[in-house]
């Protein structure tokens, strides 16, 4: 069967479950979309990336594990409501008082007793409303969202094209990243004091996601970066935003405008553009379902931040859609529901044999394979570093 054969070559298998159990199975068929994506892409493209694969690769790079209701990345946890589950990030430095002022209390750098405790007491429902108002990646497990679907469109040619990226961590990057693979120019542009924030991170990942982009810094809060980012995005064929739409509103910037002038633009969020709702990849995976379920039924994190990478290969063929002149609305919580559409095998199960792990089903049994790393094409710039260069060949003035 496709499906679990794509699971268990992905890798996303060994990091769904507890760590002291046998994995459990994920729900839905994101390896196999992601894989049809990236078969698509090498067809009309150069891009040569396995798309199941992709969905465990910062895993594999990093040699992480699964850990069960703990992230595998460590920053988010799967806790008990009064009525349910619900899955709570501390990935930034500012989160812990925004947990704070969740539960109305003071916290220390770990906070997760007192949130824990918080929850056990007030209903999902409540969570979100509070969180949705503290902007805080913080969500009820299981909440419905709308699927989103890549159009049914042919692919264009990525040579020449120019893409600037405003995204940062995983799944914005990501789409870039394909993109450049595809023959496009990448230029990242980061605001000073305000880098992305996985230059702190594993320096290998950041390489695979960003070597070979151009690194350019210009300053929003004054007339002449102003009119720097303007020209830059006039120039581009492809603008790729990661952040609520306010954010690059505020630097002066209309993605409908450039949409109408024919460039297409990308925009990633967790719930959509009207949504002022905050979120990462594992809060994002498990409030729309995507979580596995342990021995007593129980939800577990499924694979690693998955909505990130499932995010970022879909837009990056909404990107490449024959469709110049686009506003894609990309809401990650759409791209987690458009995966959970099939309906499971319930025969199979992950199984460990002397040879290793296993998938058994009615049809057969599929070989667990572990998270496998890709090599970066080359170091990633330092931030700015190109800022100079690249506006002098793009014929901006430099401010």
């Amino acid at each position: 069967m496709s499906i679990l054969r794509d699971w268990a070559d992905s890798g996303v298998v060994t990091l769904t479950g507890h760590p002291d159990a046998v994995p459990v199975l994920p729900p839905g068929d994101a390896a196999t979309r992601m894989r049809m994506i990236t078969d698509e892409l090498a067809a009309a493209t150069p891009v040569r990336v396995d798309g199941a694969q992709v969905l465990a690769e910062r895993a594999a790079i990093r040699g992480s594990r699964r850990a069960g209701r703990v992230s595998v990345g460590g920053s988010c946890r799967l806790l008990p409501t009064a009525d349910g589950w619900a899955a709570v990030s501390c990935a930034r430095p500012d989160d812990v008082a925004l947990l704070g002022a969740l539960i109305g209390s003071a916290v220390d750098d770990d906070p997760w007793d007192a949130v824990a405790e918080w929850l056990a007491q007030h209903p999902g429902a409540h969570l979100d409303e509070r969180a949705g108002l503290l902007g805080l990646p913080a969500h009820s497990v299981a909440t419905a969202s709308a699927a989103a679907e890549p159009p049914a469109t042919g692919l264009r040619s990525a040579a020449g094209m120019l893409v600037v990226d405003f995204s940062a961590l995983w799944a914005g990057p990501l789409c870039a990243h394909l993109l450049g693979l595809a023959g496009a120019r990448v230029v990242k542009v980061e605001v000073p004091g305000r880098p992305d924030g996985a230059r702190r991170g594993d320096t290998t990942f950041y390489d695979l996601l960003h070597g070979g982009h151009e690194s350019v810094v210009l300053d929003p809060s004054t007339s002449a970066g102003r009119g720097a980012l303007a020209r830059l995005v006039a120039a581009a064929d492809v603008v790729i935003e990661g952040s609520r739409p306010r954010a690059l509103r505020g630097f002066g910037l209309d993605a409908q405008a450039e949409a109408d002038r024919g460039c297409t633009w990308i925009s990633i969020t967790a719930a959509g553009r009207d949504s002022d709702r905050l979120g990462f990849g594992d809060d994002i995976a498990a409030a729309n379902g995507l979580v596995g379920l342990d021995a007593d039924g129980l939800p577990v994190f499924c694979g690693d931040a998955i909505a990130d990478p499932l995010t970022g290969v879909v837009a990056a063929r909404l990107a490449l859609a024959d469709l110049p002149g686009a506003l894609w609305d990309v809401s990650m919580a759409g791209v987690v529901a458009s995966t959970l559409q099939a309906p499971g095998d319930a025969s199979a199960q992950v199984v460990q044999t002397g040879a290793g792990l296993v998938i058994e089903h009615e049809g057969g049994v599929e070989p667990v394979a572990a998270p496998t790393p890709r090599r970066p094409v080359a170091s990633a710039h330092a931030m700015g570093a190109d800022t100079e260069a690249t506006l002098r060949d793009l014929g901006i003035a430099r401010p």
